[in-house]
């Protein structure tokens, strides 16, 4: 079954000897690839457990949190559209998800109480280490198109790692307004004091955009652009140089066109499957407790892309 609705929680456990304790929700859910993200992990590692997808309308996720809870369910991983609904429906949340403005995984205590993370910015910071063998925060960046879910969270992320230079790029000015004030007031909290240029703030269509990806050191891409074979690059790709490092967020197809593009122009290059897999990773040590199998998680997740 591709996925399960509320109204067929009764039926999650049906014909299985391994109950479900682990879901995914979202609107629409059938295409994530989650379950083989994480039930060979939860396999490899010997849990009496399952993983499963379940599709939540807009604006019952609360009322789907409790029903899931009391099916049995001990975690939940949050996609789109519910990260902003999630946050909000918990009882507790991670300072920094609060700081991302969503949620994508929750954790329930003995009671049924929901505490919210967002391992998209920390899974982030692990990806560029393991994609480029430097920290996160050592790196001047610039994210492209940080208006959206997934650039807010690295964004924030970059800003908690400490980096000396970020500079958000999105279509439009006005997301990024409030989203610099936000991101201000994390520069000024004691904890992330130090040396550090200026956050800013550009449009992609600012021709300043070409000089601000030259001081830059890390390009990260977290549009949708690229997700077809005929999209363009998000930028002109000349822009690039070998001195840069390049990440898409997007892992499929696993060569962008701005990831063909910069790599020709000398630059190393990484796609978002490895983010996909460090965030959930994070997910299952926040459920488990415990070290996870990413060889296995990995490997679970190109079986799928092959399919």
């Amino acid at each position: 079954m591709k996925y399960f609705t509320i109204d067929q929680l009764s039926a999650l456990n049906e014909g299985h000897e391994k109950p479900v304790r682990f879901v995914v929700i979202g609107n629409p859910v059938k295409h994530s690839l989650s379950p083989q993200l994480h039930q060979p992990a939860l396999d490899e590692l010997g849990e009496e457990a399952r993983y499963v997808r379940v599709e939540v309308e807009e604006g019952k996720v609360g009322e789907a949190f409790q029903k899931l809870y009391e099916a049995g369910i001990r975690g939940i991983n949050v996609t789109v559209p519910h990260k902003l609904e999630a946050l909000e429906a918990c009882e507790f949340v991670d300072p920094a998800a609060k700081s991302m403005g969503a949620v994508n995984t929750i954790v329930f205590d003995q009671n049924g109480k929901k505490t919210g993370f967002n391992t998209d910015g920390p899974g982030f910071a692990r990806a560029i280490r393991e994609e480029f063998s430097v920290d996160l925060g050592d790196l001047k960046v610039v994210v492209i198109g940080a208006g959206g879910g997934a650039g807010r969270a690295i964004a924030t992320q970059c800003v908690i790692e400490n980096c000396s230079q970020v500079i958000l790029a999105n279509r439009t000015l006005e997301k990024l307004a409030p989203m610099k004030d936000q991101l201000s007031k994390l520069v000024h909290r004691e904890d992330l004091e130090g040396p550090r240029d200026r956050i800013e703030t550009i449009a992609l269509s600012d021709p300043a955009l070409e000089e601000a990806i030259e001081s830059s050191e890390l390009i990260i891409n977290t549009t949708s652009v690229g997700l077809k074979a005929s999209d363009p690059s998000p930028f002109p790709s000349r822009w690039v140089e070998p001195h840069h490092l390049v990440y898409d967020t997007i892992y499929n197809p696993a060569r962008t066109r701005l990831l063909r593009e910069a790599q020709a122009q000398g630059a190393r290059i990484a796609n978002g499957l490895s983010l996909l897999i460090h965030q959930g990773a994070l997910s299952l040590e926040y459920w488990l407790n415990r070290d996870v199998p990413l060889a296995v998680m990995r490997q679970g997740v190109k079986n799928a892309l092959k399919d």
